[in-house]
Order: structure tokens, then C-alpha cells, then sequence
């Protein structure tokens, strides 16, 4: 397996950071702002953002790599859906394009996926998507002694104590998510927006394709329903947000609320000092479906915290005007902890 180039290895004190790039603008930002990788997608059913207007074509793909490396910056390839029997040859195909197109790593959930990429291209690094599910030591290094795997992003449902557990259990690099939309479930065990559409985003790409939405108006607000459910309705003083299941508002027992999860986004910031002491690698920025402008915005605070973090470890603390920027560009203005924080344990 191929390793990271000298000038990106990371040093011991220091995590990567990993932006999204649903898009060449957003791509050249995140790089411009400091990003260690971007992580992107073909334009098919291959990567787990599969909407109309994102990812990436041959033309784009070589001019966003070619802009990373001269700046010292990783790509990293999405290839995180699940191939199934009639369609298998266009993830092999995938892999192969990544291959040839010079990607640093590709981001792998399925295991023939896995296996193909690393019996025809030995020198592809390989990084355990989220969408994989891996959530104990012992998952994590199925994968390593099979498939060679560099890095593992693990899934939004671990604490921090359980995380480090499996950091000192493993030999393989460990991701986690530090800001952007959270999953009510473990990553690539979500079937929610199959239910309303028939397609799964785990194995067509898209949560909520845009063919399924519909907005209209009533007498009672606007209303947006997905695959014809109804998934929220919004009075005139509401921002209306992009319709999914789980973040839907419904009616439960006479009450109307989330029931599953109120729009929210993750924000591990003050989070930074004991994920890099534990060995964490690499911290996730979630957002290949959100604009040039956020992953500007995300990518400036987060480098920044970074670096402070790396410097000054015993003294990192968390700035106000960062907590003020992510703020704004969070789901519903509103962060959490998500499962890193649970206060009832």
C-alpha cells in the first residue's frame, strides 16, 4: 500500500483536516483555507452525495487534484455506496478511474469494493468509509488484515471513551467527524428515505433525491413532502429547510415536534485537545452538498482551532468569534455534541 507523501505526512501533534468538496470552487476554497484533504465524488451513484449540480467529471477532477498538490493538499475519492448485483462493474470501474486519475485514497464502505481495489491496484491507499459502520477494534481490523486499510472514519455514535477504546486497540489511522449534519443512526444502516422513494442512499447515493421533493402551499403554511409524505409544514416567519425523514416535524400522540432529530449540526471544538491526545488523525468536516461559502467558512475556523490545538495543547480554548462563525452556518443555528457527549452516563 502506498503511503502518504513527505510533505503530508502528519506529524504526531498534529490532526489532518479533512473538507468536503461537493464541487471545483468549493474544492479550490478548502484547499486555499488550509485542508490537509478534500474528499469528493464521481457524477453517479458510486459516492453517497449523488445529487444533480455536485461532483466531479474527468476534466474537473484532474484540474481539482492538480490544484491540491500544488498546495500540498490530499484527494481523497468517495466510493461509499453499496454496488448491487446488476450494477457491480461501475464500482470496479470507479476504482479504476480513481486509480488512474492519481487520487491519494479512496474512501471504500463496501468489501468487494475493497478487494478489488486492493488486489488490481495494490498502491491505492485505502481509507474505511463511515458508510462501512465500523464501530469496534475489532471491525476495524477485520479490515486492516483483509484489505490493508490506512484510515477509518468512525461512525457519529460513539463517546469519547468508547472512541478511544478503539484507538488503542487498532493499528489503522482513525477519522472522526468534527462539524456538519449529524446521522440518527449508525452510517450505512439508514433506510429512512427508502421507505418514501425507493431508493436507498446507500445504494443510490442520495438521501432524499431532489425527483421525490415537493413543496406546495396551503392554507397552513408551506408544506414539503418527500416521495408525497408529509414531512414538515412551515408558518411565514420559518425558514424552510431541505426535506428528510429524520429531521421531519410530525404529529406524535396530539403533539407536533422532531421526533427523531431537531435540525442541529455537530460541532466538536471543544472537543479538540482529548481527540488529539488519544491519537485521533484526521478530523471530518461534513458537507459535500452545502456551498463554496460554507466550506470556506468551516474550513478558515477549523484550521485555525487546529493549529492552536497542535501548539498549544495545554492551553487550546475555543474562541468566541469561531463558536460565532460556525453558528451561523449551522443546521437550525444550533450545535450539539451528538454522542460524544452523554450526560446521563
Amino acid at each position: 500500500m502506498a503511503a502518504l507523501s513527505p510533505q503530508a505526512t502528519p506529524s504526531s501533534a498534529r490532526m489532518r483536516l479533512v473538507c468536503p468538496a461537493g464541487t471545483l470552487p468549493a474544492l479550490k476554497v478548502a484547499v486555499d483555507e488550509g485542508a490537509d484533504d478534500v474528499y469528493l465524488g464521481f457524477k453517479d451513484q458510486t459516492n453517497a452525495r449523488n445529487f444533480a449540480g455536485l461532483n466531479f467529471n474527468d476534466a474537473t477532477i484532474r484540474e481539482g487534484i492538480a490544484y491540491a498538490h500544488r498546495k500540498g493538499a490530499q484527494v481523497l475519492i468517495a466510493l461509499n455506496t453499496y454496488p448491487q448485483p446488476h450494477n457491480w462493474r461501475n464500482w470496479r470501474a470507479a476504482v479504476d478511474r480513481a486509480a488512474e486519475v492519481g487520487a491519494d485514497a479512496i474512501i471504500v464502505a463496501d468489501a468487494g469494493v475493497l478487494r478489488y481495489a486492493c488486489k488490481t491496484h495494490p498502491n491505492l491507499r485505502l481509507h474505511l468509509s463511515v458508510q462501512g459502520s465500523a464501530t469496534s477494534h475489532e471491525a476495524i481490523n477485520f479490515y486492516y488484515e483483509h484489505f490493508g486499510i490506512h484510515r477509518a472514519v468512525l461512525p457519529r455514535v460513539l463517546a469519547v471513551e468508547q472512541a478511544e477504546k478503539v484507538i488503542a486497540r487498532t493499528p489503522v489511522e482513525i477519522e472522526v467527524f468534527g462539524f456538519g449534519s449529524l446521522s440518527i443512526m449508525v452510517e450505512g444502516r439508514c433506510a429512512l428515505s427508502s421507505y418514501a422513494t425507493g431508493e436507498s442512499p446507500n445504494t443510490h447515493g442520495g438521501c432524499s433525491p431532489a425527483k421525490a421533493i415537493r413543496w406546495q402551499t396551503s392554507s397552513a403554511g408551506m408544506e414539503s413532502r418527500l416521495g408525497g409524505v408529509l414531512i414538515d409544514r412551515f408558518a411565514d416567519n420559518e425558514h424552510p429547510g431541505y426535506p428528510t425523514l429524520c429531521r421531519g416535524r410530525f404529529r406524535v400522540n396530539g403533539d407536533v415536534y422532531y421526533p427523531f432529530e431537531e435540525p442541529t449540526s455537530l460541532n466538536t471544538l471543544e472537543l479538540l485537545q482529548p481527540l488529539q491526545a488519544m491519537g485521533v488523525k484526521a478530523i471530518k468536516i461534513e458537507g459535500r452538498q452545502r456551498s463554496p461559502a460554507y466550506v470556506e467558512a468551516v474550513t478558515r475556523v477549523w484550521r485555525a482551532a487546529l493549529n492552536h490545538c497542535a501548539a498549544e495543547p495545554q492551553h487550546y480554548h475555543v474562541k468566541p468569534e469561531w463558536q460565532n462563525a460556525l453558528a451561523q452556518i449551522s443546521e437550525g443555528h444550533q450545535c450539539t455534541l451528538g454522542a460524544y457527549h452523554r450526560p446521563w452516563r
